[in-house]
């Protein structure tokens, strides 16, 4: 591994640029979940070098925050608490590891036979779908449940309006690397627009010192949590996935092979249960970075380690994470709006693509069921443990795909062409 203080201006600039793209994704996530954005930054840093060392400094890819984690975060934070959830966060990074051991024994193609786009597909459709009320109740004001309101409904309207008005725009019409932070405009925007309403309270960012440790949480470990959450890692694995062959696609190197999707997925895992120990969110490959590694063509991965340096440096400025922590609900309401919406068709389009015949049965109880346990929030367990959500609809989804009998008609050959069809699927995505 080259020494990174060796390296030239360009590629530090070049870093600090990339932390700018993932910005805006990095600690929206933590704000809707209640978690501490410091801690998000310092922990994207560490679950990035983390990475960068597992895979041997190959890969032109920055983690931070995974979006799949939101509903499963707040509803285990509610039940058991944060340190519980930290713990359960914990085991979910370790399930990441056990499966990349068995992608280093059985070969990469396992993933994609277990988990095919017929049970992808629903699934992710479910995690963007599932998220609709909180999007819209924080766009109208009220906390994510809708039980309280926050601000007057027509401000928050306003607020969360220009918000979304400007993520749409920038997502559609700007060019050049301003069209890779669509949630950064649009956090900026929402932002003026809600202080100019009297949202914003900047006595306490004053107040604040400039330099401050973040609020780091140690994991606890709770049997009840852990089986609620470990299965919503599911859906992150086979976005793993993708995004892999997706920054292989762009840099031309099959990372799979070098250093092997083993590698990458065991980085991915390793850097969530890292985070856990901190209190931060759990790490994900991020898309957006990708994207900005086709635009500018650097694909050196000491740019991505100079990103996870100033990651972590901002961890440490105190009025920064406060400032942060002002933005209020409205805001992220109206942002959510549109990512969520795109989550969910993420879904869609994996279907559409497979060309998933849903006029076949078997192909059509796996979407129907794995959509209404999601969505409807059906629930198995008892007070002390249950499923529910993606961690249900994921189990049910692989499941039914290997017990229901595969039509006749269907060749032996859905591994390969599973591969192909993603591949395909998140070079759209990324262009688009």
């Amino acid at each position: 591994m080259n020494n990174p203080f060796k390296e030239d201006w360009r590629t530090i600039v070049a870093g600090l640029q990339m932390l700018f793209v993932a910005f805006g994704a990095l600690v929206l996530m933590p704000l809707i979940t209640g978690l501490d954005p410091s801690v998000a930054l310092f922990t994207a840093g560490i679950g990035t070098l983390i990475f960068q060392v597992v895979t041997k400094n190959q890969v032109p890819v920055f983690l931070a925050s995974s979006f799949v984690f939101i509903a499963p975060i707040t509803f285990s934070v509610q039940t058991w608490g944060l340190p519980a959830t930290m713990g359960a966060l914990c085991a979910a990074g370790i399930f990441y590891m056990c499966l990349a051991a068995i992608v280093a024994y059985k070969g990469p193609g396992f993933l994609h036979k277990l988990m095919p786009p017929v049970v992808t597909g629903p699934i992710i459709m479910v995690i963007g779908l599932s998220l609709a009320p909180l999007a819209v109740n924080m766009a109208m004001g009220k906390s994510g449940d809708g039980a309280i309101e926050l601000f007057p409904y027509v401000d928050a309207l306003i607020v969360s309006l220009s918000a979304l008005l400007t993520t749409l725009l920038v997502a559609t019409m700007a060019k050049g690397i301003f069209k890779l932070i669509p949630i950064l405009a649009g956090v900026f925007v929402g932002y003026i627009m809600a202080y100019l309403t009297g949202m914003i309270d900047t006595e306490t960012i004053a107040q604040t010192a400039w330099f401050a440790v973040p609020k780091f949480v140690g994991p606890e470990f709770h049997l009840g949590a852990i089986l609620f959450m470990v299965p919503v890692a599911i859906a992150p694995a086979i976005e793993h996935v993708g995004d892999i062959l997706a920054i292989s696609n762009v840099a031309n190197k099959n990372f799979v092979e070098k250093p092997g999707l083993h590698r990458t997925l065991f980085g991915d895992g390793l850097a969530t249960s890292a985070a856990s120990f901190f209190g931060g969110p759990p790490n994900t490959t991020y898309s957006e970075v990708t994207g900005a590694v086709m635009l500018t063509k650097m694909f050196n991965p000491m740019i991505m380690v100079w990103a996870a340096f100033f990651a972590i440096g901002l961890a440490f400025v105190g009025k920064f994470g406060i400032a942060l922590q002002t933005i209020p609900a409205p805001v992220m309401g109206g942002i959510l709006i549109l990512l969520f919406g795109s989550i969910g068709s993420v879904g869609m389009n994996i279907l559409i693509k497979a060309q998933t015949d849903l006029t076949e049965q078997r192909n059509l109880v796996i979407v129907s069921t794995t959509l209404v346990l999601g969505i409807g929030g059906m629930a198995i367990g008892n007070s002390s443990w249950s499923l529910q959500g993606i961690s249900l609809c994921g189990l049910v989804a692989i499941a039914l795909n290997a017990l229901l009998p595969k039509a006749s008609s269907e060749n032996n050959d859905d591994q390969e062409e599973s591969l192909k069809v993603e591949e395909k699927m998140v070079d759209e995505v990324i262009n688009h």
